[in-house]
C-alpha cells in the first residue's frame, strides 16, 4: 500500500529521511523553487550541488563492469547544464534509511519531464541506506539546466504487511551506505 503524508512524517521522526521537510516548499528566500518536501502520498527529493557530467572526451566504451571515471567532468554549484543527448549524475540532499518492510520507488517530476529531462533512479530496497544517486538524461538536442537544492523527483513508499525475507543489508549490497555521487561498482 502507498503510504500517506502522516506515515511519512512518522517515519521521518524515526530517522528515515534526513534532513526532512514536513511541508511542500515552493518558495525560499531566493524566490520560487521547484517544489520539494512532503506531498500527499510521497516525498519530493532535492538534488545536491555536486554533479558528474558525462563527456565523450576520452571516446571510451561505457562499461558498467569497468567504468572509466575519466568519462565525467565534476561540477559543483547551484545549477548544472547537461549537454544535448547526454546525462549527468547527482545525489540527493536527503540521506535515507529504508525500513525492512518498505520499498521506495522514484519517479521524475513533471516540471523536468516536460523539458525532456528524464530522472532515473532504481528502487530503494528494504533496509537500504544512503544518499540516492540520481541520473538525469537530457533527451533534447539542446543544453538543459537542472537546479541544486530544488525538487527533482518524488519517492513513493510501499509498505508490506510483513518484513521481507532478505533485505538489501542482509545481502551486503554494494551501494549500502553510499555518500556523495556514486559511480557504478562491478
Amino acid at each position: 500500500m502507498i503510504k500517506s503524508d502522516k506515515w511519512i512524517r512518522r517515519m521521518a521522526e524515526q530517522g528515515m529521511i534526513e534532513p526532512f521537510e514536513p511541508n511542500q516548499v515552493k518558495e525560499t528566500n531566493g524566490g520560487r523553487v521547484i517544489s520539494y518536501g512532503t506531498s500527499s502520498y510521497g516525498y519530493d527529493i532535492r538534488c545536491a550541488d555536486e554533479f558528474k557530467v558525462f563527456t565523450n572526451i576520452n571516446s571510451t566504451i561505457v562499461d558498467p563492469k569497468q567504468f572509466d571515471e575519466g568519462s565525467f567532468v565534476d561540477v559543483k554549484g547551484p545549477e548544472c547544464v547537461i549537454p544535448p543527448n547526454s546525462f549527468a549524475l547527482a545525489r540527493t540532499v536527503e540521506y535515507f534509511r529504508i525500513p525492512r518492510n518498505v520499498l521506495a520507488i522514484c519517479l521524475g517530476k513533471s516540471t523536468y519531464a516536460r523539458c525532456g529531462i528524464i530522472v532515473n533512479v532504481t528502487p530503494l530496497e528494504p533496509e537500504w541506506e544512503g544518499h540516492v544517486t540520481l541520473e538525469f538524461s537530457n533527451t533534447t538536442p539542446l543544453p538543459a539546466r537542472i537546479y541544486a537544492n530544488e525538487g527533482v523527483a518524488q519517492l513513493l513508499f510501499l509498505e508490506s504487511d510483513e518484513v521481507c525475507e532478505t533485505s538489501y543489508r542482509d545481502r551486503a549490497g554494494k551501494y549500502q551506505g553510499q555518500r556523495g555521487v556514486t559511480l557504478p561498482r562491478a
